[in-house]
C-alpha cells in the first residue's frame, strides 16, 4: 500500500504554498461528500459551483469558502484557483441526456468549463495535484471473452438486434456468433465513447492530461462507475438509474427496467467515492492517468431495481419492459486493482448496506 503524504493543509513539494483544496462542483452530489471528507480531516476547502445551495440536509462544514459562478467565466475561474494547493474537479453535466440536442450543453459544461479552469491554472503557474472526476462511460462496452476465440471486442449495438431482444453482444468473428461473457475492464482498455456525455468525459481527460504534462503537474482521473448514496439527485432526464428507480417507487410507480434487466454494472457508494478522491489527493507520487473507482462487486440493473423496491415499496414489483436505448451499453464492470495498488483505495460499503441507507433517506425525506 502506498505511503501517504502530509496532511493536505500542509505544504507539499508538488503544490505551491499551503492554500485550500479547490473542489469544483462542491455543492453537488459527489462534490459535497468530498468537501465533507476533506474538512473532516482538517483540510481547508474552497468550493466553486453554479449553485449557491448545499444539497443538505444541514449545511456545508464550517470554514468552507464558496464562490458562486460558472467556470466558463474567466473571472470566476481565476478567482477559484487563486492560492489553491490542489484541485478536485467534479463540476460536470452528467447522465446520458435526452437526445443529441443536448450536445452543446454537454460540451460547454464539461469541455469548455474544464478548458477555462486549466487556462486559469496555467496562467497562475500552478503545478500541484489535479484530480478529475472521470467516468467509466469512456470505455463504451466493457471487456468480453468468447468461449471459442478468447478476448474479442464488442462492436456497436445494432438497432435491429435490440428490437429483436438480442441484448448481449455476440462474437464478431466470421461464422461464430457465440454469446460473449463480460470480464473486468482495466484502465489500459481502448476508449470507445458511445454517447455525447461519454465523448465529453474522454475529452476532459485528454485536456487535463495534456495540461498536466506541460505544467509538470500530476493529473489523476478517477473513472467513477455507477455512484449512488445520500443526496442522490431527484428524478431528472439526466439522473442515473438508481435515482430514476427510487423516484418511481416513491411516487407509487413500479420502476421500469429496460432490456431484460441483465445489464451488469458496478454500483459504488458516494462516500467510498469521496474517500477515493481524498486518497488520490494524498497519495505519494501516484502514476498519472486513469483509475477505476468501483466496488469490485458487480450487480445487474435488475438486482438494483428489486433491492430498491424491497426496501422502499415491496408491493411494487419492477416492470421489465424490453425497452432499449442505442447509446446504452450492455455490460461494464471494472477492475479496481490499479486504485488499490497506487492510491491505497478499496471500497468499503456493501451494496446491501448502501441501498438500505438510500431507501431510509428517501423514506425520511417523504
Amino acid at each position: 500500500m502506498p505511503s501517504s503524504s502530509p496532511d493536505l493543509a500542509s505544504p507539499r513539494p508538488d503544490a505551491p504554498g499551503s492554500g485550500p483544496v479547490l473542489v469544483t462542483g462542491g455543492n453537488g452530489f459527489i462534490g459535497s461528500h468530498i468537501v465533507e471528507a476533506l474538512a473532516a480531516g482538517g483540510t481547508a476547502v474552497r468550493v466553486v459551483d453554479r449553485s449557491p445551495t448545499w444539497p443538505g440536509p444541514g449545511s456545508a462544514p464550517a470554514g468552507v469558502e464558496t464562490i458562486v459562478g460558472d467556470l466558463n467565466d474567466p473571472a470566476v475561474a481565476a478567482a477559484a484557483v487563486d492560492g489553491v494547493s490542489a484541485v478536485c474537479h467534479q463540476a460536470a453535466r452528467v447522465g446520458l441526456g435526452v437526445d443529441f440536442g443536448d450536445a452543446g450543453g454537454y460540451v460547454a459544461d464539461n469541455d469548455g468549463a474544464t478548458a477555462s479552469l486549466l487556462d486559469a491554472l496555467w496562467r497562475r503557474g500552478f503545478g500541484g495535484r489535479f484530480v478529475l472526476a472521470g467516468s467509466m462511460v469512456v470505455y463504451g462496452e466493457g471487456r468480453y471473452d468468447c468461449a471459442v476465440h478468447g478476448p474479442v471486442p464488442a462492436g456497436p449495438r445494432l438497432a435491429a438486434d435490440l428490437a429483436a431482444g438480442l441484448f448481449d453482444p455476440r462474437c464478431p468473428r466470421a461464422g461464430c456468433g457465440e454469446r460473449l461473457r463480460w470480464a473486468a475492464v482495466e484502465e489500459s482498455a481502448a476508449p470507445d465513447p458511445r454517447n455525447v456525455y461519454a465523448a465529453t468525459k474522454l475529452h476532459q481527460e485528454h485536456l487535463c492530461l495534456l495540461w498536466g504534462r506541460e505544467a509538470t503537474a500530476t493529473v489523476v482521473s478517477l473513472r467513477y462507475h455507477n455512484v449512488y448514496g445520500p443526496r442522490l439527485p431527484r428524478d431528472t432526464p439526466y439522473a442515473g438509474v438508481a435515482a430514476l428507480f427510487r423516484s418511481a417507487l416513491v411516487a407509487g410507480r413500479a420502476p421500469r427496467v429496460f432490456e431484460d434487466g441483465g445489464q451488469t454494472r458496478d454500483f459504488v457508494h458516494v462516500r467510498d467515492v469521496a474517500r477515493a478522491n481524498v486518497a488520490a489527493l494524498r497519495a505519494e507520487s501516484p502514476p498519472p492517468g486513469a483509475y477505476n473507482i468501483a466496488s469490485g462487486t458487480p450487480r445487474t440493473v435488475g438486482d438494483l431495481a428489486w433491492t430498491l423496491a424491497g426496501a422502499i415499496e415491496p408491493d411494487l414489483a419492477p416492470l421489465v419492459t424490453g425497452e432499449w436505448r442505442l447509446g446504452d451499453v450492455r455490460h461494464i464492470v471494472a477492475s479496481p486493482e490499479r486504485a488499490a495498488r497506487h492510491l491505497g483505495f478499496r471500497a468499503a460499503i456493501s451494496f446491501e448496506d448502501g441501498i438500505r441507507e438510500l431507501a431510509a433517506e428517501q423514506t425520511e425525506a417523504g
